[in-house]
Parts: structure tokens; sequence; C-alpha cells
């Protein structure tokens, strides 16, 4: 079940992130920070968390609109639990994100993630998903890791 993320939902979320593999312990400080202010409502209306609930959070989508654009939107986050991952839970997730952002009027989502061989499986994902390789930006992150960003048009191009 997909639903909106709660207060409640935060130290789940942060261990998810961990066991997930997306940020390493230390981290997790700054992102419970980003998502308890997103979820007082301090980023603004726009940021939405949303949490695959089994029994309890086993997955985790956060998405925000891409400020000075025209329906340009990112996908900031998507973990799901290693013990529930390859079960279509992340994809079900993605679509769900898709979906909201079409209804919306959004016409672009963003994704990034890291150009680590590590990460390969990551970025299949994505082009599974119908996701493009726009842009790579070399040594990012760190030495030796690139930035990879994905793109996909959500419905129609519009033309003015």
């Amino acid at each position: 079940m997909i639903r909106p993320t709660t207060t409640d939902d935060i130290a789940a979320i942060l261990a998810l992130a961990v066991s997930s593999g997306l940020f390493p312990p230390d981290a997790t400080d700054d992102v419970g920070a980003v998502l308890a202010a997103s979820l007082a409502g301090e980023s603004g209306p726009d940021h939405v968390w949303l949490t695959d609930d089994d029994g309890g959070p086993v997955g985790v989508a956060y998405y925000a609109p891409e400020r000075l654009t025209e329906g340009t939107w990112n996908l900031y986050m998507l973990a799901v639990h290693p013990d529930r991952q390859r079960q279509g839970r992340g994809a079900a997730l993605v679509r769900h994100v898709e979906h909201a952002l079409a209804a919306r009027g959004a016409r672009l989502l963003l994704i990034e993630t890291s150009g680590l061989g590590s990460f390969e499986q990551t970025r299949a994902f994505y082009r599974a998903l119908g996701y493009d390789e726009e842009a790579r930006i070399r040594e990012f992150y760190k030495a030796g890791d690139d930035k990879v960003v994905f793109r996909k048009l959500l419905g129609a191009p519009r033309h003015t």
C-alpha cells in the first residue's frame, strides 16, 4: 500500500535509507531534518514523501519541484528495504509518482544517481522504467564518482 508519509514513519524511513545502502549511517541527521521539515510543511506544499507500507515502512519516495522551471520535478529519494527488493515495489513507487505528477500537469521528471559500478543495477532499473540518461557530470560526488541524471517526459510534449 502506497500512502503519504507521516512523522511516525521518520525513524523507520531513516533505518530504511541506511539498510538499502542509499545513505551511510552518519548522513541520517541531514536526511531526517529534511524529512521532518518537509512533513511539517516547512519545505513547501509540493514536497511529497510516499511510503510503501507492508506492516511498516518498506519503501519510500521523495519528490519535489525543480525551482524556477515550469513542470519539472525531481525524484530525490527512492529506497526499498533489501528484503523487499525485486518485488516490483520500487517500480510501483516510481509509477505512483509519475501518475501523481502527470495528473497535476507536470511535464518532466529527473532522477540523479551515482555513476559508480555498484550503482549499475540502479541505472538499469531506471532505464527499464523508460528513463533516458540525459547527463553525466564527471567527478561530481567525489573523485571517480560521476553524477548521472535520468529524465522522462510525463505525457505529451507541450508546444507554445
